[in-house]
């Protein structure tokens, strides 16, 4: 009997792991695009605990498999090149179970066309994603009666992003830029599974009071697909040797927002933002905005925009975790005599939008009246000038320009060449601002301004590096004649691209899928080549320039958690 005990112990302690290997769970899917192609080469990362993380990659048909998991929950992340992450969580594998996913990856390129809301069409699965902040379930039928869960919806009690960066290098746009140290945070955090409340900002470093952006939001989603929003942005800039009295400029803003869609066809966007500015005094403004978006065909779409302030530029270029938007934009500020002004702007436009398969193609007509346009120069003054804002940072500054009074035209061609690479060419027409003569000073650069019409045409490239997961984006701008002020300042389509020569490069770091979050890199060039200035002569006869925009370098290290 002692022999018999011996022998059932040693067969037990060798069949344990075979009956272990056998109650293990396993987790296996297929990675698609949002029009159904089978993604190779996707990075699939299980997230469980620290020492249950795994990696696999999609074959050439998009299937992925993970065998011999431990029992528990787990969290699928799906990356590949040129594709937005999607992430699926609480994932729960029993002992001896196995789970298929179906995971859909979308593009950036998908993100910002059009998506027709008809019942009939295929092309609209992002634009159903963002209507929900939760990313609520979106099924689809594919071809050969597979389904496809284009996102599901998170536990709102985990629903919890955060973001942290560093950045060094000014943006170079005259006064109102942070320091060229910023440290840039966001927190997001959805509850219910409708509402998501949002703080983020940006500090900067520098000399006396550190220079701050906060800015707190608030967003529900109506049960019949409304999303009002309503947010306070908060912000202070001190000007350290302006040698102006009371200079330091202080903003609040409170805002809000909603859209609503009216059957499958008609989609409103409205909102406005009320600022009350203290700079050399105290100036308030109040600025309207909306859209209304008419849905002809699952490909065709026709859109009225009006808006009064310039658009932020920085979305597409993955400027997330750094929110370099809340600093750059308004208000925008100028001087004339040493009396304060704000830039008023007032931006209409007309747009006919029209997809057919990986090309799209947009027409449209706008008219622009700005008032008090805050002009970028370059060059240091060394004395107090009244017409004149120095950023004490980027040895830039803000000149008040001539008001601007223009209309033109814009055509705008995207064409998707690669999975992972796009291209766009713009064209427009249009009124902007220029000297009339060569040897101006710019004491009397403003009263020589004068308006001209001219042909611009850019070309941009975009994509990623198979394997290495970088997100890059070129693009060249080119004018006819010579001018101080972009030909369409207020473009938000596609074809959207800082003059002259520019570069942005966003890196992931690898060798952190162990942990909760990611680290990447961003480095950002604009006008590599500093084309466009126009030389003016100051009060000291030392010799700067007016730009439309001013070369400038940014990079930096950004956490995403």
């Amino acid at each position: 009997m002692r022999k018999l005990g011996y022998f059932v112990a040693v067969m037990g302690l060798m069949l344990l792991p075979a009956w272990s290997a056998e109650r293990s769970a396993s987790i296996s899917g297929y990675v698609r695009s949002g029009d159904g192609v089978p993604q190779m080469g996707a990075m699939v990362d299980i997230l469980g605990t620290a020492l249950h993380t795994f990696r696999v990659f999609t074959d050439d048909k998009g299937y992925f498999a993970a065998a011999g998991l431990p029992p528990g929950n787990y969290s699928v992340k799906v990356s590949a090149p040129a594709f937005l992450p999607t992430l699926r969580e609480k994932i729960n594998v029993k002992a001896g179970a196995g789970i298929l996913l179906n995971l859909t990856l979308t593009t950036l390129f998908d993100a910002v066309q059009f998506a027709p809301r008809n019942a009939n069409t295929d092309n609209g699965d992002w634009d159903w994603v963002l209507r929900s902040t939760a990313n609520r379930p979106v099924l689809r039928i594919m071809p050969d009666g597979s389904p496809v869960v284009v996102a599901k919806a998170n536990d709102p009690s985990s629903n919890l992003k955060g973001t942290l960066s560093f950045l060094a290098g000014s943006s170079s746009q005259g006064f109102g830029s942070l320091s060229d140290l910023s440290t840039g945070f966001s927190v997001e955090k959805s509850f219910f599974a409708s509402d998501t409340l949002r703080v983020g900002g940006d500090v900067g470093y520098g000399p006396g009071l550190p220079n701050a952006v906060m800015r707190t939001s608030y967003k529900h989603q109506m049960a019949n697909g409304s999303t009002p929003e309503i947010a306070i942005t908060m912000r202070r800039l001190s000007t350290p040797g302006l040698g102006l009295r009371n200079a330091d400029l202080q903003a609040l803003a409170l805002s809000t927002s909603d859209d609503i869609a009216v059957g499958d066809v008609l989609e409103l966007k409205f909102g406005s933002e009320l600022q009350t500015i203290q700079f050399m005094g105290r100036v308030t403004a109040f600025r309207p905005f909306g859209s209304i978006a008419a849905h002809l065909s699952p490909d065709t779409l026709v859109e009225y925009r009006y808006t009064t302030s310039r658009p932020d530029r920085r979305g597409e270029k993955g400027f997330d975790s750094a929110p370099a938007d809340l600093s750059e934009t308004d208000p925008r500020m100028s001087v004339n005599g040493y009396a304060p002004a704000l830039e008023r702007a007032h931006h209409q436009e007309i747009a006919v939008s029209h997809k057919e398969g990986k090309t799209s193609m947009q027409a449209a007509v706008f008219f622009d009246r700005i008032a008090n346009p805050a002009l970028t120069g370059v060059g240091t003054l060394s004395a107090a000038d009244g017409d004149v804002l120095p950023d004490p940072y980027s040895g830039t500054f803000t000149y008040q320009g001539n008001n601007l009074d223009t209309r033109g035209m814009r055509l705008v061609l995207q064409r998707q060449l690669l999975s992972d690479i796009s291209a766009t060419i713009d064209y427009s027409f249009g009124g902007a601002l220029d000297l009339e003569k060569n040897d101006a000073t710019l004491q009397d650069a403003r009263d020589a301004t004068a308006l001209r019409y001219r042909h611009a045409v850019s070309g941009k490239l975009s994509g990623g590096v198979p394997g290495a997961k970088t997100h890059w984006i070129a693009s060249y701008g080119w004018t006819s004649g010579r001018t101080l002020t972009p030909v369409d300042m207020f473009n938000s389509s596609a074809g959207q691209a800082d003059p002259f020569l520019d570069f942005f490069i966003r890196q992931p770091v690898p060798g952190m899928a162990s942990l909760p979050g990611h680290m990447d890199l961003l480095i950002e060039i604009r006008n590599l080549l500093a084309q466009g200035y126009v030389p003016v002569v100051g009060q000291d006869h030392r010799t700067v320039y007016l730009v439309q925009s001013a070369r400038a370098v940014r990079g930096g290290v950004a956490f995403n958690f």
